[in-house]
């Protein structure tokens, strides 16, 4: 039986209110509020994020293949998905793809998860869905397109929700589209759009799902589909399927807003949270075609209630209080350069050579006084091997250590007021970590009249710059507030 064995989601930390658009470009603004990620935040990050929420209790050793479904990657010629099972260390002959091109990529790529677990090439696949669309400034996009990712683990032994059938369908209707080069989504007219595409291509795949495993809509306990930005479209869905308009998942868009590849995903993640055994849900998602599954709850859905999930980082949140740091966040307005040295050109050659001290974290641990120590790529500058340890003075004495699943304590810290940021101060601390080891990193996601020493932190993987010279992106793990 192939199916579901954990769920996992992430939702940044800041929101910002739909009023708050309104202000700055006059008009009416949408109901409700929409997550926001942070200026060092992108689909890897918060994928990275989704997938450690999924393998809470599961070791990522153990993971065969990894999927990313995205429309916002940050290359689009060098694979993403790879930066993440770096981040996790995974296994060197781990199974790698990025999906794209649709916000449907997100099921499109479990389908593909599926069909190698069938195949008996993979026993157990992360498929991750993750993106920061953006809309125009003062249009209705900006409005609604929020940002968040989800992660599902595949496999046969131990599922939570058996996948007992899917029926695809294929549409090349182009209502929205973003072409190479664009910055910003584009839309065709929106009765035109919803008529012609989401109104009557979802409900087609859901039908020819229904058909094809007689299932009637009162088996449903669930119906889990993706919202167009008419949230009403989504509501009149259920009428076109037969379906009780109850039974319909929250779209979410009053709390976190539509979240392009990711947002199917992200809704089943809440039924999941909310699933009990027997139920029968019905995913569905729309993009270029649909894709529809029919899925079963098992009584090993209990096992997975501890996670962050969509709920808790739901009650996670933090207000962007105007809309001139949503357009810095987001990168849409110049900055003054720092008064200082430029950075220097990133070195490709120490990317790789301290891949797994700068994008795992890892350290080492002296074998003779048990001390862990971190010397990867600090701010203090490149990484370096370490040979000696600093408490007993034993040489070559090492074994690895994992420190970004360590929760650790502020040591000290400074706000530095003269450092570009796009959130100023740029908070840097020093950390103790639990078990032992200490080193320096910046803090994220904080408020710095909050910040203190002996304040709980945890490690959460972010981008540290963009060298746009090079055009590579600068992934490394930063401090923050425990959350949740």
């Amino acid at each position: 039986m192939v199916g579901i064995k954990s769920y996992g989601a992430y939702i940044p930390l800041h929101r910002i209110a739909r009023s708050e658009f309104a202000r700055a470009w006059g008009g009416f603004p949408m109901p409700g509020e929409k997550a926001v990620a942070n200026f060092d935040e992108d689909s890897i990050t918060m994928a990275t994020e989704a997938v450690i929420d999924c393998l809470t209790g599961f070791d990522p050793q153990n993971v065969d293949a990894l999927f990313l479904a995205t429309t916002t990657a940050p290359y689009k010629e060098k694979l993403n998905a790879s930066i993440i099972s770096a981040a996790l260390t995974m296994r060197r002959d781990v199974r790698t793809a990025d999906f794209t091109g649709t916000i449907r990529a997100g099921t499109t790529a479990i389908a593909s998860a599926l069909d190698a677990i069938n195949a008996g090439s993979v026993k157990n696949a992360v498929v991750a869905a993750s993106d920061t669309i953006m809309g125009a400034p003062s249009g209705d996009f900006e409005q609604a397109f929020g940002d968040g990712a989800a992660a599902l683990l595949l496999g046969k032994d131990g599922v939570i929700a058996s996948i007992e059938g899917s029926y695809s369908i294929s549409d090349d209707f182009a209502g929205v589209w973003r072409a190479d080069g664009d910055m910003f989504v584009r839309s065709w007219e929106d009765r035109m759009v919803l008529d012609e595409g989401y109104s009557r291509v979802l409900p087609e795949a859901i039908h020819g799902l229904m058909q094809k495993y007689k299932v009637k809509p009162g088996d449903l306990a669930k119906v889990v589909c993706n919202s167009p930005t008419d949230v009403r479209r989504h509501g009149a869905l259920a009428r076109a399927i037969g379906v009780d308009p109850a039974k319909l998942q929250d779209p979410m868009f009053m709390t976190v807003g539509i979240t392009g590849a990711a947002h199917a995903m992200m809704m089943l993640v809440a039924a999941l949270e909310e699933a009990k055994p027997g139920d029968k849900i019905l995913l569905a998602n729309y993009g270029n075609g649909a894709d529809a599954y029919l899925l079963q709850v098992t009584q090993e859905i209990e096992k997975a209630r501890d996670r962050r999930g969509i709920k808790r980082h739901l009650e996670s949140k933090r207000a962007v209080d105007n809309y001139e740091k949503y357009l810095r966040w987001k990168g849409l307005i110049p900055l003054e350069a720092a008064r200082r040295p430029e950075q220097p050109p990133t070195s490709i050659v120490a990317l790789w050579r301290a891949r797994r001290e700068i994008l795992g974290l890892w350290g080492v641990k002296c074998k003779n006084c048990g001390t862990p120590q971190y010397g990867g790529a600090g701010l203090g500058g490149g990484p370096g091997m370490l040979r000696v340890c600093v408490i007993c003075q034993a040489k070559d004495q090492f074994e690895p250590y994992l420190f970004r699943d360590k929760k650790a304590k502020i040591f000290t810290f400074t706000q530095d007021n003269l450092a570009a940021s796009a959130d100023p101060p740029a908070t840097v601390t020093v950390i103790d970590f639990e078990g032992g080891g200490r080193a320096a990193f910046d803090m994220t996601d904080r408020v710095p009249e909050e910040v203190q020493v002996g304040m709980p932190v945890e490690m959460t993987f972010r981008k540290l710059y963009a060298d746009r010279a090079r055009g590579v992106h600068n992934y490394f793990w930063k401090t923050r507030p425990i959350r949740c």
